[in-house]
């Protein structure tokens, strides 16, 4: 394994250390608990968001499911107010493998229901923020090629003449569940389509180590601040909807105020938080005494932001994930 990496590393203690765990592990002769082998861990069960939310909806149907500036709806009702949507979706003649735009004022639950609605007609969500330009918003959805979009007070507006999908099925593993726009290296807006098997292992996978010991459950209160058009609000939503939590909507003014977004969390006794640091910093650390899980994304992390939030009983995450890697590639506690 020296002669593989080279003279120059001959010397050094860390490539001898690498060496050598490399060649035991190879041999299989190596059974240290700092070895790390790759795919040893069953991977979670395939599923499709919707499935996800069902069996939340199931176990927890009289728990909140959703609260916004305009309604609270426990998982029952969300549930059959989805199958409304969903039928109005399917009457514009959207079906399966659509792809549908997304433009609702943000901070209530119309917003949400309407990404549920799109999920569960089987259909990917291209979302813009309400506020964002005209411009901007047609070129994204003349881009993802949106069959039809959903505005204000869930009103459906078709995109494209004579459409009528009449695949009513569920969407499967494979179908996608959103396309997410993101400026790229270019400053032009590009596409990102993530599946339903990528979105749904996300959501398992980080049930099983957020808060691992104590997971989320109907008790919790999880902050829906980030905008729509940002992948990491999925990890927002799905925080809630795994565990029987209750997804509670920000505004963006709300967001946007600094100071302000403090005193809304306290007093909407929020107790998970997934947002980026520049936010966070800006909110006093006493706003944030209920909350025990905090995820940082999006932004560097700096160090003493992480040592001013993190007090006994609370978990702190720094996180990072471009979108094409369905939002976290990495996590460190």
């Amino acid at each position: 394994m020296t002669e593989l990496l080279g003279n120059k590393y001959a010397d050094n203690p860390y490539f001898e250390d690498l060496s050598r765990h490399l060649e035991a592990g190879l041999n299989g002769t190596d059974d240290h608990e700092d070895v790390a082998i790759f795919g040893a861990e069953e991977p979670v069960p395939s599923r499709t968001l919707p499935d996800i939310f069902r069996a939340t909806a199931k176990e927890f149907p009289h728990a909140t499911a959703l609260e916004g500036s305009d309604a609270s709806l426990t998982y029952a009702e969300l549930s059959e107010l989805l199958d409304l949507h969903v039928s109005r979706l399917r009457d514009a003649g959207v079906g399966r493998g659509d792809r549908v735009g997304l433009r609702v004022p943000s901070g209530t639950t119309d917003l949400y229901t309407a990404i549920l609605a799109i999920l569960f007609a089987g259909a990917a969500y291209v979302p813009v923020d309400w506020d964002d330009p005209d411009s901007r918003a047609d070129t994204v959805f003349t881009e993802a090629n949106v069959c039809a979009v959903i505005g204000a007070n869930l009103e459906i507006t078709p995109r494209i003449d004579g459409h009528r999908n009449m695949d009513h099925s569920e969407p499967s593993i494979h179908d996608d569940a959103w396309i997410i726009f993101t400026s790229g290296t270019t400053g032009v807006p590009k596409g990102v389509a993530v599946t339903h098997r990528s979105a749904a292992a996300l959501v398992d996978t980080e049930a099983t180590f957020y808060l691992s010991e104590e997971p989320l459950n109907p008790d919790d209160r999880v902050m829906a601040g980030l905008s729509v058009a940002f992948d990491a609000s999925c990890e927002e939503m799905w925080l809630a909807w795994r565990h029987g939590a209750t997804l509670v909507a920000a505004s963006r003014d709300t967001v946007r105020s600094g100071e302000d977004l403090g005193l809304w969390i306290r007093d909407h006794h929020i107790t998970a938080i997934s947002t980026v640091p520049t936010l966070a910093s800006m909110c006093p650390a006493d706003s944030m005494e209920q909350v025990r899980l905090l995820i940082f994304c999006g932004e560097a992390c700096p160090p003493e932001l992480i040592e001013r939030l993190s007090v006994p009983g609370r978990e702190v995450w720094n996180t990072y994930g471009p979108t094409e890697a369905t939002v976290i590639a990495t996590a460190a506690l």
